[in-house]
């Protein structure tokens, strides 16, 4: 895709997000109009599947910009995020400069710790990316990783640079558009929040996520789509282990379909729980006579429409 002007208004934003069938609700785009505009990086925040990650998907197919994603974990460090050495070409230049008869250990240690033999991780790829057209960084689901981490990242949301001891300070010539994602499996420290935009992404009402199903699953019949989104609007005011997220309503909607089904009945419902609800404790509550309440539920209330 060719490159696009970023928005100037909420309502281009709303549009440009429409555009890759991104059905946002209108705070949602007011806060990546601004995070846009002002150049801040955007903290997202949310349960799993609301489509969080989505959304940096989405900005770098609409603008026309390289998507650079660092998916977090436990563990994750420096090395892994930013940047490290090539040791072995580095041990390799060693040897050679010992059989060559290279004297300066100054000298040395200036050319093996050079830009040569510097790998760089998606961050630092990120911050060096091309004049008048940077890159979307992704740093999804952060509470994934460790305190320590968190606060490395610090330097690189507010000053858009990381400082690598061998090298000195590499700064942004153009800041990358950076969406961060978290699922709140912990808490994130406030000095990251400070300095991001930050958004709560919920669950979308009825309206909107019929409107996405029509978007993103348009093979769905329009009354088995009003009886799937039924279902799971009904199902996401019951205290389940895990709620069933908009991905979960896509899937079931296109399994649905895979199955050649226009509307839903008990027996379909008990048989395809697995593609919508992921714990066995969830499904062995909702499965039987408890869906088959929902689904009468869903069907009086259309049928009432």
């Amino acid at each position: 895709m060719k490159p696009t002007a970023l928005p100037t208004s909420i309502d281009q934003t709303a549009e440009l997000l429409a555009r890759a069938d991104y059905v946002a609700e209108r705070s949602l785009a007011t806060a990546v109009f601004l995070s846009l505009k002002m150049g801040r990086p955007l903290f997202l925040e949310g349960e799993a599947g609301v489509g969080k990650t989505e959304i940096a998907k989405v900005l770098a197919s609409t603008l026309g910009r390289k998507l650079v994603r660092l998916q977090c974990y436990e563990g994750l460090d420096v090395a892994s995020a930013v940047y490290e050495w090539n040791y072995a070409r580095q041990m390799i230049e060693i040897r050679m400069a010992e059989a060559e008869g290279a004297s300066s250990r100054e000298s040395l240690a200036q050319d093996i710790f050079s830009e040569k033999f510097l790998i760089r991780r998606p961050i630092l790829q990120a911050l060096e990316g091309d004049i008048g057209l940077p890159p979307v960084l992704l740093i999804d689901e952060l509470d994934r990783t460790d305190e320590p981490f968190e606060a490395y990242l610090l330097e690189v949301l507010s000053d858009f640079q990381v400082t690598i001891p061998e090298l000195g300070t590499i700064k942004a010539a153009e800041p990358p558009i950076v969406i961060l994602t978290s699922n709140r499996t912990r808490e994130i420290h406030d000095a990251i929040k400070r300095r991001c935009f930050y958004h709560w992404v919920d669950y979308p009402d009825a309206e909107r996520e019929l409107e996405i199903l029509r978007r993103r699953a348009p093979g769905v019949a329009e009354r088995l789509s009003q009886e799937v989104v039924g279902f799971i609007q009904r199902l996401r005011k019951m205290d389940l282990f895990k709620l069933p997220g908009v991905a979960e309503t896509i899937d079931w909607s296109k399994a649905l379909v895979a199955l050649d089904k226009l509307a839903l009945d008990p027996q379909t419902v008990n048989d395809t729980l697995g593609t919508l609800l992921k714990y066995q404790d969830d499904i062995t509550r909702i499965r039987g006579s408890e869906a088959e309440r929902l689904l009468s539920e869903v069907k009086a209330e259309l049928a009432s429409a």
